[in-house]
C-alpha cells in the first residue's frame, strides 16, 4: 500500500502563511543565512531600573533652634599677661620632642589672634592699641541664667571676658572656673533676661552618628558644619584624662569652646583641637566628650574649682613582654611602676609591680582608665581596688587623698634623688652579661641595684628599652646587687619556662618596669 500525502486544509495553509508572513516580517535587523531567516540574538529585555529618592538630611530646623544658645567669646588679655599661648594642659607642652611643623601642633583657638567685632583696627599680632592683647573663641549657655561653657585655653590668662550672641548683643561675663586638665572653663552673664540655652546629650553618640558644630571661626560669628562622629576614646597625648570624640564636621581657629549637637539638638561635645597641616580644617577634630564636661562644669558651677580623688601611684601600660613575665593572660591593667612614698596607694598596701585590675568593680584596661576612674571619686571615699601579684587576683581597700595641685606635684618629684644617668661615683669592674647584651657593675646610690654601664645595640637589653645609665633594682621581683643576682633570677625565670622577665628599673628619678624577653 502507497501512503499518499494528505493535502493541507485550509486552516493549516493558513497558518503556515501566517508564519512566513512573521518570518519575513522579522527579517528586520536580521541576516540571511542560505535560504532561511536568523533572529538577532539579544537578551530578553529586564525590567527598567528605578531608585529610591535619596534623603538629603537638612539641618536647618536644629541649626535654628539651637543657634541663639551659641555665642562668641571675646577676651581680653592685659599687657602683662599677654603671652605667645599654645593649647596645652597643665602649662606643659603635651607633643614636646615633636617637630615643631608636626601636624599636631595645630591646635584651634589660640589667639593667633582674630580681630573681633569690637577691634574694627586691630593692631598686628592681635594688639588692640590699648596695651592688652585680644583672642576669640565660641561658647553655649547651658542656663537661662546666663552660664556659659567654653574651654579653658579660651579664658586663660585674660582679665575681661565678653559674650556675644547671635543677634550681635554683646554682654560683660565674668570667671566662675576653669579646669586646665579638661580644658574646660564656666563664664557667667547677668543680665535682665532669660537665655536660650542648651542641654547635655543623654548617651553618648556611637561612631558613624551625625553631628552639627556651630561656633565662631575666624571671628566670621554664628556658622554651622555637619559630618558625622569618626572615632570615640582618642588619645592626643595631652593629659591623663584624654578621651575625645573625633569628628569630620568642619572646624576652624575660633570654634574652640563651641558645641557639637546630634541630631536632637543636645550636646554630644565641645570643640577643643584639630589635626591639620595647614591650621585649617582638613575633617579631623576632637571634641571633649559631654560625659566628662557635664560632670567638671557642674564641679565648677558648685564650688569654683574641681577636686579630684588621689592614688598617689606612677603607673605605665602593660606590654606583652611584662604580660607573659607576670603570667597575664592578656595586656589589659594598670602596672605600678612606684607607689608614691606617704600616698594613699602604698599606706593600703599596694606595691610596685602590682597590676591593677578594677577599681570598684569596673574594669581598667590601661592606665588612663585608672586615672580616669580614680578622679571620678571624691577625696576620702574609700573604694575596693583589684590587683594582680604573684601570679594570683588580690583584693585591697584603699581611702583615696586629694590631687595635689600642679605646685605641690612638681615640688614632690624635683629632688627624689637616684642615679643619675652617666652612673658618676662607681668604681667597680663591669660585668658582661653576653646572652642580655649589657654590662653592669652594683650601684652606689642608696637605692640600690645594679647599674648598666653598656648596651649592645643589637642586644635583646638594647630592643627592650634599656639604656646605659639605667639601675635595674630587681629581676623578677627579686632585689639584686650584683651581676650574680641578675643572672641567678634570669636563669630562675627560664628554668621555670617563661617567655620574658620583669625588670624594675630607674632611670633618672622615675621608676618603671620593662618585660625583657628570655629567647
Amino acid at each position: 500500500m502507497i501512503d499518499t500525502p494528505t493535502p493541507p486544509s485550509r486552516g493549516s495553509s493558513l497558518r503556515q502563511r501566517a508564519l512566513l508572513g512573521t518570518a519575513i516580517a522579522m527579517v528586520i535587523g536580521g541576516a540571511l543565512v542560505g535560504e532561511g531567516f536568523v533572529l538577532p540574538n539579544r537578551p530578553a529585555l529586564a525590567d527598567p531600573v528605578t531608585v529610591q529618592p535619596v534623603q538629603v538630611p537638612s539641618f536647618a530646623d536644629l541649626a535654628e533652634k539651637v543657634s541663639p544658645a551659641v555665642v562668641s567669646v571675646r577676651v581680653r588679655e592685659n599687657a602683662a599677661n599677654a603671652v605667645a599661648r599654645n593649647f596645652s594642659f597643665n602649662g606643659q607642652d603635651p607633643f614636646e620632642g615633636l617637630p615643631q611643623d608636626s601636624p599636631l601642633r595645630k591646635f584651634f583657638g589660640n589667639p593667633d589672634q582674630i580681630p573681633g567685632p569690637g577691634d574694627r583696627n586691630p593692631a598686628p599680632n592681635g594688639r588692640n592699641g590699648r596695651g592688652g592683647s585680644v583672642a576669640l573663641g565660641s561658647g553655649f549657655f547651658v542656663s537661662e541664667d546666663g552660664y556659659v561653657v567654653t574651654n579653658n585655653h579660651v579664658v586663660d590668662h585674660a582679665s575681661d571676658f565678653t559674650v556675644i550672641t547671635d543677634d550681635g548683643t554683646e554682654y560683660t561675663a565674668k570667671l566662675i572656673g576653669k579646669d586646665d586638665k579638661t580644658d574646660l572653663a564656666l563664664i557667667k552673664v547677668d543680665a535682665n533676661r532669660k537665655f536660650a540655652y542648651v542641654k547635655w546629650a543623654e548617651t553618648p553618640p556611637r561612631v558613624g552618628d551625625w553631628v552639627v558644630a556651630v561656633g565662631n571661626p575666624f571671628g566670621l560669628g554664628g556658622t554651622v558644619t555637619a559630618g558625622i562622629v569618626s572615632a570615640r576614646g582618642r588619645n592626643m597625648g595631652s593629659g591623663p584624662y584624654d578621651d575625645y570624640l573625633q569628628i569630620d564636621a568642619p572646624v576652624n581657629r575660633g570654634n574652640s569652646g563651641g558645641p557639637t549637637f546630634n541630631t536632637q539638638g543636645e550636646v554630644v561635645g565641645i570643640n577643643t583641637a584639630i589635626y591639620s597641616p595647614s591650621g585649617g580644617s582638613v575633617g579631623i577634630a576632637f571634641d571633649i566628650p559631654s560625659t566628662t564636661a557635664e560632670k567638671v562644669i557642674g564641679d565648677l558651677k558648685a564650688h569654683g574649682t574641681i577636686v579630684r580623688g588621689w592614688l598617689g601611684v606612677q603607673i605605665q601600660p602593660v606590654n606583652a613582654n611584662i604580660a607573659d613575665s607576670l603570667r597575664l593572660k592578656d595586656t589589659k591593667g594598670a602596672l605600678v611602676a612606684e607607689p608614691q612614698a606617704g600616698g594613699p596607694a602604698e599606706k593600703s598596701g599596694i606595691k610596685a609591680g602590682d597590676v591593677i585590675l578594677s577599681v570598684d568593680g569596673k574594669p581598667v584596661n590601661g592606665p588612663r582608665d585608672l586615672a580616669m576612674l580614680i578622679a571620678g571619686y571624691a577625696p576620702n571615699t574609700t573604694v575596693p581596688v583589684t590587683v594582680w601579684r604573684d601570679g594570683a587576683q588580690q583584693n585591697l581597700s584603699v581611702k583615696l587623698g586629694t590631687l595635689p595641685s600642679d605646685q605641690q606635684a612638681a615640688a614632690d618629684t624635683q629632688d627624689r634623688g637616684g642615679q643619675n644617668r652617666n652612673g658618676t661615683g662607681r668604681s667597680a669592674q663591669p660585668t658582661e652579661l653576653a646572652g642580655l647584651g649589657i654590662a653592669i657593675e652594683p650601684s652606689r646610690d642608696q637605692s640600690g641595684g645594679v647599674v648598666i654601664s653598656k648596651v649592645d645595640p643589637n642586644g635583646i637589653a638594647d630592643t627592650a628599652g634599656l639604656s646605659a645609665g639605667d639601675t635595674i633594682l630587681a629581676v623578677g621581683g627579686n632585689k639584686v646587687a650584683s651581676a650574680a643576682d641578675v643572672q641567678t633570677a634570669i636563669d630562675k625565670a627560664k628554668q621555670a619556662g617563661m617567655k620574658a622577665v620583669l625588670l624594675q628599673v630607674k632611670s633618672g628619678s622615675d621608676t618603671e618596669f620593662i618585660g625583657l624577653p628570655l629567647a
